[in-house]
């Protein structure tokens, strides 16, 4: 684990003892430098606070559906520590069924549907290559949003 993020956990404790004493698990967003340095600091400006994993993507990687009143750390791509959000809501959903405000609420592109929709068809069809599982408006989509609750 970097040390940043252990630190940042650290810093954030110090000022909310109600947090769990273990460090919480820490990720970045996207499957490239690019789109994770830019989704990092768009949840620093507070534009993006939610993410869409698949639930297929979370099987292959052995990872939890987040919870509500989780806790995460958001790095950018190098790991280093950039933010703590907390899970406010979780809600599964078919691909297909994914609407307007949650794809503003991610806060990336232009933050219209039709944007999100063909960005999240390539990320998925990405990450799943190779895999059992087939990108179509049936693919369960984890619909999660956040709150950031600290900066580094």
């Amino acid at each position: 684990m970097n040390t940043s993020v252990i630190r940042l956990w650290d810093r954030y404790r110090a000022i909310n003892r109600d947090a769990p004493a273990g460090v919480p698990s820490s990720f970045h967003f996207c499957d490239n430098r690019e789109d994770a340095n830019l989704c990092a600091a768009l949840v620093l400006m507070g534009q993006k606070c939610a993410t869409a994993p698949s639930v297929a993507e979370l099987e292959l990687t052995g990872d939890p559906i987040p919870q509500v009143g989780d806790y995460s750390i958001v790095t950018d791509w190098a790991g280093k520590a950039v933010a703590v959000i907390r899970t406010s809501s979780v809600e599964i959903k078919r691909f297909g069924d994914v609407d307007e405000d949650f794809a503003r609420a991610e806060g990336e592109g232009d933050l219209t549907l039709d944007w999100w929709r063909t960005a999240h068809q390539a990320y998925y069809e990405s990450v799943l290559a190779g895999s059992r599982h087939i990108v179509n408006a049936s693919l369960e989509i984890i619909c999660e949003r956040f709150e950031l609750v600290f900066k580094a």
